[in-house]
């Protein structure tokens, strides 16, 4: 059996998403019908609602299903900015860590682009957290004009977390709202929606042990979006589309059960990702961990390592070909022949970012896995330094 430390990719479905996906999907009825199927099917996706707001910490009604989280990074973006814009044309300032998910970086990019937005890229130290005073001097430089801020809430490749508070804090004093893409952070941190005053926040199932294609937008009860997509006006008149009623069953399931365990989760990811860290670094002494090296400023789940000397998809391939499956990075850009944006933004040298691995746990994660790595991860470098040479 293959060795899985891709979980931040996708992880395995659960046992009791795949039941409850399975015999939902036996189900006949669009949950906008008014007839008896439609209303079962109905009373399925609010329950799902329920159980979402429920595990987040936010109300029934500020849940917005989309098909995952590219889908609900796109209308927060968006939305956000064209509905603070129509209702003052000055603020066209969209202020982005330089370090955020594609989906958010595209989205932002594509308003500069196209919807007349200035964008400003916010920097972040060594470790990819969000330079503060950057972001205070940004938000006092004419408050008026900024439309949003969006900052994730954990990196999906080197897993720094960033200071949601703060940030939110910071943007607060000038009533400009906060979008944050907490898609990697559910199920190993704590998140409470309205405990961190958030705007909007993007979360996605396929992270969590839900299926592929489900997520939902958070977005405040108060709070106006212009919608990405027209149609039918379903899930609160900015998210048009016959809701898939097995999808966010399976989701609201997945959440459910990674709500409960987070807390010893966390503890237990944390055990095998230090004993990695542990391992690679004995078998490899020059390995460098990328991101925050201490346990309170990075998720439990990741390491991510630049190993000089070495190219990652050498490394990835060899790693694989002995049944070791891990990442050079996110996988909405794997096969992209340039260092990760998220290391240069940190200031990683281009020949230490091309030989950069991620690995990632999750719930089938076991003490196995990592002896399995620390068997191999020294040969396989050395063989990708002699081929780099060669």
């Amino acid at each position: 059996m293959p060795v899985y430390l891709d979980h931040a990719a996708t992880t395995p479905v659960l046992p009791e998403v795949v039941h409850v996906v399975e015999s939902t999907l036996r189900m006949v009825g669009n949950p906008s019908s008014l007839h008896a199927a439609g209303r079962a099917a109905r009373k399925i996706v609010e329950e799902s609602r329920d159980t979402v707001a429920a595990a987040l910490g936010a109300r029934p009604g500020e849940v917005v299903f989309t098909s995952g989280g590219t889908e609900a990074d796109n209308l927060a973006v968006k939305g956000l900015y064209w509905a603070r814009r129509a209702a003052d044309p000055r603020r066209v300032r969209v202020l982005a860590s330089a370090v955020e998910h594609s989906a958010v970086l595209e989205s932002v990019r594509w308003l500069g682009d196209v919807a007349g937005a200035v964008v400003e890229w916010l920097p972040v130290d060594q470790r990819g957290r969000v330079d503060m005073a950057a972001l205070r001097s940004s938000l006092s430089r004419g408050p008026g004009s900024v439309a949003l801020v969006t900052v994730m809430w954990a990196n999906n490749e080197v897993g720094t977390l960033q200071p949601i508070g703060e940030i939110v804090a910071a943007a607060e004093r000038y009533g400009i709202p906060v979008h944050c893409d907490a898609v990697q952070a559910v199920g190993q941190l704590p998140v409470d929606f309205a405990a961190n005053r958030l705007t909007a926040m993007t979360v996605s199932a396929h992270k969590i042990g839900g299926p592929l294609g489900a997520g939902a937008l958070l977005v405040r009860h108060d709070v106006e979006l212009v919608p990405v997509l027209h149609g039918g006006g379903q899930e609160r008149d900015v998210r048009s589309g016959t809701v898939d009623v097995a999808g966010v069953a399976g989701f609201a399931t997945a959440l459910a059960a990674a709500t409960l365990a987070q807390p010893a989760e966390a503890v237990r990811l944390a055990r095998l990702r230090d004993a990695l860290v542990h391992a690679v670094r004995a078998a490899v002494p020059d390995a460098v961990l990328n991101g925050d090296p201490s346990a309170s400023g990075r998720l439990p789940a990741n390491a991510h390592f630049s190993f000089p000397g070495c190219d990652g998809d050498a490394l990835l391939m060899l790693l694989d070909a002995v049944g070791i499956e891990c990442s050079t990075g996110s996988a909405c850009t794997a096969g992209v022949p340039q260092p990760s944006h998220v290391l240069s933004a940190m200031g990683v040298p281009p020949e230490f970012a091309r030989g950069s691995l991620r690995f990632t746990f999750g719930h089938t994660s076991t003490g196995r896995d990592v002896t399995a790595v620390a068997d191999v991860i020294g040969p396989v470098v050395e063989r990708a330094r002699a081929a780099r040479v060669a």
